[in-house]
């Protein structure tokens, strides 16, 4: 935890909070804080400042804040991912949200298994929590935008024309011939199909919108893995 979620209930004062639970223990157990100490903090979705400890006891804390801070950049990439394996998605969710990336579309395709939808993963309490922590890891305040999408080709044909423009679209594909470019500066879509990949119609009506096909080479990443790979490419 390198920076404190606050929410609006925390507050008992205008510019005091108190707080238990999770984020309570966490302070306790690992910073090991005690009174008068200061820690990082951030409002959600708002500024980032100190936290001065004023009261702990067994049951809570209390702080004085003083938030002056805004939040890091956003990544200049939007990412639309078909629905991996639950288990994936909890660390996805996290990882990309510590990356900055501030839009995500989870989409069906022709490879994504049908129980997948049925996973408590995607309620939305789960998800947040998942952002929560990708927020607390990454110093960041703002949440990501999450959307669901069971509807594959009307999704592309119909919103993501509107998505990808004024961008550059990107979806990995282990057939391409053409290589995952490197140090793009200018704002990116990328698509990123299943374990299994898009199949060749998915991927035709992607690039009939104008998504470039790339590959990551020779060796066949898991979905969790490829991500990361490809964002480390284009920084």
């Amino acid at each position: 935890m390198n920076l404190i979620i606050l929410f609006e209930s925390d507050y008992i004062e205008e510019r005091k909070v108190r707080l238990t639970g999770r984020r309570f223990e966490h302070i306790i157990s690992v910073h090991r804080a005690s009174i008068g100490d200061r820690l990082r903090v951030g409002m959600l979705n708002g500024k980032i400042g100190e936290g001065y400890i004023t009261q702990l006891n067994d049951n809570f804390l209390e702080m004085e804040i003083s938030l002056t801070d805004n939040p890091p950049s956003p990544s200049n990439v939007q990412l639309i991912l078909a629905m991996p394996r639950p288990k994936a998605l909890k660390r996805i969710i996290q990882d990309v949200t510590t990356m900055g990336i501030k839009k995500i579309y989870i989409i069906k395709t022709w490879r994504v298994e049908k129980s997948f939808w049925s996973s408590p993963v995607l309620e939305e309490d789960n998800l947040f929590e998942h952002m929560i922590l990708g927020l607390e890891q990454g110093k960041d305040t703002i949440l990501p935008e999450i959307r669901i999408v069971k509807l594959f080709k009307p999704f592309v044909e119909d919103e993501i024309p509107v998505i990808i423009k004024n961008t550059r679209a990107i979806v990995g594909h282990p057939m391409s011939k053409k290589e995952c470019p490197r140090d793009i500066e200018e704002p990116v879509t990328l698509a990123i199909g299943p374990e299994g990949g898009f199949i060749p119609y998915e991927i035709e009506l992607l690039e009939k919108q104008g998504f470039e096909s790339v590959s990551l080479g020779n060796r066949i990443l898991r979905v969790e893995t490829a991500i990361p790979f490809i964002l480390g490419r284009f920084s």
